[in-house]
């Protein structure tokens, strides 16, 4: 059996084990739950429906991670580790949808505002929108907490002080403080000085979503495999600038990406007032009156076609857009330079690079 022929079983193997794990802790959950009450079922629906299918990057590097420390095929530990870690990016989806005024999510209605359109169509007392904030609110707080639940019954190699639970929780708060960083760009941003922009957009993306999507799955696979400390070294320096690429061209794909492809209305980024590092390059690069027109129309929840045009256009024709892609270029040649330095067989080698090269060249 050739390598490529391996990594396809294998790699399906696995998506299939960590499906399986979800649905089957989901059907239990979901027992005691509407023990409770049946009302909670659309909370339980929600959490369903977001860990159904996906891209599965996180568990994905987290099992190549796992198997490049020496771990064996589809092992109950890190089927639960996969499963544990796509719980957590539902969680923080239905917040940052929130968070972001998002009213869509892979070509569907966020959670939040499934639950308004639930509201409305019971025709119940008060705010349908507060109401579907609330219920979001519960729904992603249900989902961390079966995140937390999943990642404890790896047992004792997940256990208090244990390197992967060391790591499960640095992820955990890394990206709770680099949401707080975005928020609070979007409304501080434009009264701080322009010239640190960047700089604040890249802090943003590393702690927000690069070290999490890549580098702290594939970490947290090595430790559990018992991966020695010089090998979680060379994870991390493969994995951060993947992340990095990989959270660069979700911020091209959000103003620049088809919506039939990206499940999201063009230039959604650009009316949630995202302060990414495209826009940053746009704001320090165009001229002063671009510039103001950027700072007036970022965060519009009114932002029309005309105005979501011109402000591709000034993004492309101030150089934002080239320098965007040239740091792509650069954090995936760096993330590639650093695999081929891992002691790695051939087998965990060749997934991550397939991985990496499907991360910085995605198109949704």
């Amino acid at each position: 059996m050739t390598v490529a022929e391996q990594l396809r079983l294998e790699q399906t193997a696995f998506v299939a084990a960590v499906a399986g794990k979800l649905n089957d802790f989901l059907a239990t959950r979901q027992s005691v739950m509407s023990a409770i009450s049946q009302d909670i079922d659309p909370l339980m629906g929600s959490i369903s429906n977001l860990v159904t299918g996906g891209k599965r990057l996180r568990a994905l590097m987290c099992y190549w991670g796992w198997r490049g420390a020496g771990g064996e095929p589809a092992a109950a530990e890190v089927v639960t580790a996969g499963s544990a870690l796509e719980l957590f990016q539902a969680a923080a989806l239905i917040h940052d949808d929130i968070i972001d005024r998002s009213d869509t999510r892979r070509g569907g209605p966020s959670v939040h505002r499934r639950f308004s359109q639930l509201h409305v169509d019971q025709g119940w007392a008060l705010d349908s929108e507060r109401f579907g904030h609330a219920a979001a609110i519960l729904t992603g707080d249900l989902c961390l907490s079966f995140s937390e639940e999943t990642f404890t019954d790896i047992g004792q190699a997940a256990a208090s002080g244990s390197q992967a639970r060391l790591i499960f929780n640095l992820m955990r708060a890394e990206v709770m403080a680099g949401q707080y960083l975005d928020i609070l760009e979007e409304v501080a941003g434009p009264m701080r000085d322009r010239a640190g922009a960047v700089s604040r957009a890249q802090s943003i993306i590393r702690f927000k979503s690069a070290k999490y999507s890549t580098e702290h799955p594939l970490a947290l696979g090595g430790a559990l495999a018992g991966a020695s400390d010089e090998l979680l070294r060379g994870y991390s320096a493969f994995a951060l600038p993947l992340g990095e690429a990989f959270q660069l061209r979700d911020d091209v794909l959000g103003v620049f990406g088809d919506p039939v492809t990206t499940g999201k209305p063009a230039g959604d980024d650009l009316r949630e007032g995202k302060r990414t590092v495209l826009v940053a390059f746009a704001l320090d690069q165009a001229s002063p009156e671009e510039s103001r027109f950027l700072d007036a129309k970022l965060g519009s929840p009114d932002l029309t076609d005309t105005d979501v045009e011109e402000i591709r256009r000034i993004i492309v024709d101030c150089g934002a857009l080239q320098a965007t892609e040239v740091l792509i270029e650069e954090f995936g040649r760096a993330a590639f330079a650093e695999l081929d330095l891992l002691p790695l067989e051939d087998l965990p080698k060749t997934a991550l690079r397939k991985l990496a090269e499907a991360t910085v060249s995605r198109a949704a």
